[in-house]
């Protein structure tokens, strides 16, 4: 039993789309026409793939086993195809990337030297800001995000390693008001909040041990602006939870404390996460694997 790779990438295609009519139109096919390779196909495998309704199509349960199979083998065969594309010219172009600035600052702004070490003629333009947006009408080439549930449609691939939240305060707060004992103790203490573009005021989460604390403590500062809740929080002003990398040189050099470290274990860094398309830019391509092969 053969099946052509254009009718396994119709299937993909349909799958991620959940339509035969937006699949069809991106292989420059009928939707007819769509619909009789579909069918051919299932007739050769001998399992109906998809399921149909008048408002929606997904996969079947061999349909879901099959395709899971298939994406790594497609994605290869789609890369192989990029790079003969591109073998033997210089990737260039603009790579637009939209990140919240915890990922900017502390996971893309350290690889993009090596990165355009090896691609000078790339011009890497990153967004940073902290909102949902979506990077296929916004114009970017690709997204990054810390465990947020992404779109049928998007790829993601992991863009650096664990990072973790520190809860700081200065010695001389500490000496005033003393160290908190476990979470909780922090709704007795002035703390710093940070607010999200959106308005909202996210809770803090420690975790021990199995145990879930979620708290939301009061203080005198609220802000969106992270470099000024750190500054405020080495003034004394109160304790501040935070990215360990933004908080790390002032915990090194003695400007704040680290504290209940056994209540912030490590969590997965973000994905760098892209549209599934054909004929992908040279210049996401290029970031993509330069991203792989740092892993």
């Amino acid at each position: 039993m053969r099946a052509s790779l254009e009718d396994l990438e119709l299937l993909a295609a349909i799958a991620r789309h959940g339509s035969f009519r937006r699949a069809a139109l991106e292989a420059g096919l009928s939707p007819s026409s769509a619909t009789e390779r579909i069918r051919a196909l299932e007739d050769r495998i001998g399992a109906r793939l998809l399921n149909r309704t008048t408002r929606s199509v997904s996969p079947t349960e061999a349909g879901a086993s099959l395709l899971a199979r298939l994406a790594p083998a497609l994605g290869e065969i789609e890369a192989a195809l990029d790079a003969a594309g591109q073998a033997g010219a210089a990737v260039s172009g603009t790579l637009r990337i939209n990140a919240p600035p915890p990922a900017a600052q502390l996971v893309l702004a350290p690889m993009l030297p090596r990165f355009q070490a090896r691609h000078p003629r790339v011009v890497v333009d990153v967004t940073s800001e902290t909102g949902f947006v979506d990077i296929v009408q916004g114009g970017f080439d690709a997204g990054v995000r810390y465990g947020e549930s992404l779109a049928r449609d998007m790829i993601a691939v992991p863009l650096g390693g664990p990072q973790r939240y520190v809860l700081v305060a200065s010695p001389a707060l500490l000496a005033v008001v003393g160290a908190p004992e476990e979470p909780r103790a922090l709704l007795r203490r002035p703390c710093i909040r940070f607010r999200f573009a959106s308005g909202a005021l996210p809770a803090w989460e420690f975790e021990r041990a199995g145990e879930v604390v979620s708290i939301r403590p009061e203080g005198p500062l609220v802000t969106n602006d992270a470099p000024l809740a750190l500054s405020a929080a080495i003034d004394g002003l109160g304790f501040f939870v935070t990215f360990e990398g933004w908080a790390r040189k002032a915990i090194e050099d003695g400007r704040l404390v680290s504290l209940l470290e056994d209540w912030l274990p490590p969590f997965e860094g973000p994905f760098l996460y892209y549209p599934s398309r054909r004929h992908m830019p040279a210049a996401l391509r290029a970031f993509i694997d330069f991203v792989k092969a740092e892993r």
